[in-house]
């Protein structure tokens, strides 16, 4: 019944690694659309990219040691989070530098994580699923895990929005009004490993930028208010994500091998037209 209502195929909801993937679909986008307008803010899509691509080394890890994924990314996220943090004391090209150099590192280093972890085990699927995702095949204790993980990360950007937004904008006027400016920006690092950490369990380290940074950036070419940016981000990162799994469930009956379509393709390029559909509706603005 409410899949006729809903003109949705047949089956959609009654299963239950849909319904399991929606809910991870409703949670990840609403942290990553409400930290990422500040990420946007801050000119820091480099470092929410950098804190997603490192979360391979977790993901790797935590792959090589049957480690539940999102603890993986997590730990690698706090680490690289830290680091950045302690280089942002270094002028901007050095800071570039370290930031690189420890990115292609822990890239060549998770590539021997993950040869090792796929030739060790039986799965073929393990490096798909650290590198784009797995949100159809979560296990029982990553759901509340990923709501826990949200739920701390939105506490602390509501606790820290105002601080943030004001040292986002005017770090001097921040800085005078007793603003401590390296630290915010150290939890912030830390904040933005969770949601990282989070987009990886639904599109996988290599394209959680795309829900970090593509509805932040469409909602802050539709509205320059940060409060409604963020709802707007949210609402368009859940739509979005939501759509993509829908194509993927119904792609399992196209050709040309009818196994089904990654989720990751489909909600990355909804993402990318929604970027491009803002752009149009601002040059007709």
């Amino acid at each position: 019944m409410i899949a006729e209502l809903a003109l949705l195929p047949a089956g959609f909801l009654g299963n239950d690694s849909v319904r399991q993937a929606l809910l991870v679909g409703l949670i990840v986008p609403v942290v990553a659309g409400a930290v990422g307008v500040m990420v946007v803010i801050r000119g820091e899509s480099f470092a929410a990219h950098s804190l997603g691509a490192l979360g391979t080394v977790g993901g790797s890890v935590a792959a090589l040691t049957a480690v539940a994924p999102l603890v993986g990314y997590l730990s690698a996220g706090a680490v690289a989070a830290v680091t950045m943090g302690v280089s942002g004391t270094l002028r901007r090209r050095d800071r570039d530098v370290v930031t690189g150099m420890v990115l292609s590192t822990a890239l060549g280093v998770s590539a021997l994580l993950l040869y090792l972890a796929a030739t060790s085990s039986s799965s073929t699927g393990t490096t798909s699923s650290v590198l784009f995702g797995s949100i159809f095949a979560l296990s029982g204790i990553s759901l509340p895990a990923c709501a826990a993980v949200a739920a701390g990360c939105l506490i602390v950007l509501a606790v820290l929005g105002r601080p943030l937004l004001l040292s986002s904008v005017n770090p001097e006027l921040a800085a005078a009004r007793g603003v401590r400016i390296r630290m915010l920006a150290l939890v912030f690092l830390l904040l933005l490993a969770g949601a990282a950490a989070l987009a990886s369990v639904a599109v996988g380290t290599m394209l959680s930028t795309a829900l970090l940074i593509g509805p932040p950036a469409t909602a802050l070419r539709l509205t320059r208010r940060p409060g409604t940016a963020m709802a707007v981000a949210m609402g368009v990162g859940v739509l979005e994500t939501w759509l993509g799994i829908l194509l993927a469930y119904l792609s399992y009956n196209w050709p040309p091998m009818h196994t089904g379509w990654p989720v990751s393709f489909f909600i990355v390029a909804l993402v990318v037209l929604g970027y491009l559909v803002s752009l149009g509706a601002r040059v007709r603005r």
